[in-house]
């Protein structure tokens, strides 16, 4: 039994296990020690389609206030409450994701599921065709079949989960609007081009961690400052600094 889970034509579905057993290790110890490495994933992947989540109204904080010692830069008017004009829509990929019910269940489940089914797929096959044969298919070829066996057993999977998981009201609010609320850089200095991590309270108190870059040409964002979120560019967005106490309160 071990020669067989570790053939070298198996080497895939092992690694496949290994991971997902890592992956549920580090998420583990991430929920212990208040580390939202789930949400930080879910900020990286783009908005997706659920046409059956109803998604409520919720209203960006007033900017008729003064908030960095002058006017707000201009396109963040253009911007309103949504995300920039030039972000386009989700795509094959986002679509894809939607299928898989990204954005109905976390990300890191997800990729736990599709591990699962994958190695659990490519043992099947190559216990199959041994008990057969004799002999076990090439590993190129067995991660092929269980490459297609997975994607319809994660998507199953995780469907059935997203109906029985408890959900908050804030799972259907959409990334796009955190534009115009405040935040904190946890982690990093954010410059132009190279974001920065930031944690964002919506109106539920759930935390999001959003990957932030300054909005304004050679600035940069020290960790630990409170910014005000302008404008979302694609899995990414901009800010500028926070200097209106009425809208503190980011972390």
């Amino acid at each position: 039994m071990i020669d067989f889970i570790l053939a070298d034509q198996n080497t895939p579905f092992a690694v496949a296990l290994g991971l997902m057993i890592a992956i549920a290790l580090a998420e583990g110890v991430g929920t212990l020690m208040g580390l939202g490495l789930s949400s930080l994933i879910d900020s990286l992947l783009p908005e997706v389609d659920l046409p059956d989540v109803d998604v409520p109204d919720v209203d960006a904080p007033d900017f008729d206030a003064d908030i960095s010692g002058g006017a707000l830069p201009a396109d963040l008017e253009a911007v309103g409450a949504g995300a920039d004009s030039s972000v386009a829509g989700p795509g094959l990929f986002g679509r894809v994701l939607g299928w898989l019910c990204f954005g109905r269940v976390p990300a890191l489940i997800i990729f736990v599921l599709f591990l699962t089914g994958f190695g659990l797929a490519g043992y099947i096959v190559q216990s199959l065709v041994q008990s057969t044969t004799g002999w076990l298919l090439p590993g190129f070829v067995a991660s092929g079949v269980a490459f297609a066996g997975a994607l319809p057993f994660t998507r199953t999977t995780a469907l059935g989960l997203s109906k029985i998981m408890p959900r908050d009201e804030s799972d259907a609010v959409s990334r796009a609007t955190f534009v115009g609320r405040p935040a904190l850089i946890v982690q990093g200095n954010a410059r132009k081009g190279l974001p920065a991590q930031a944690r964002l309270r919506d109106p539920t108190g759930q935390s999001h961690y959003l990957q932030v870059e300054p909005d304004i040409d050679d600035e940069v964002l020290e960790q630990g400052t409170e910014i005000i979120v302008v404008r979302q560019l694609g899995a990414t967005y901009t800010a500028i600094r926070n200097t209106n106490e009425t809208l503190s309160g980011a972390g």
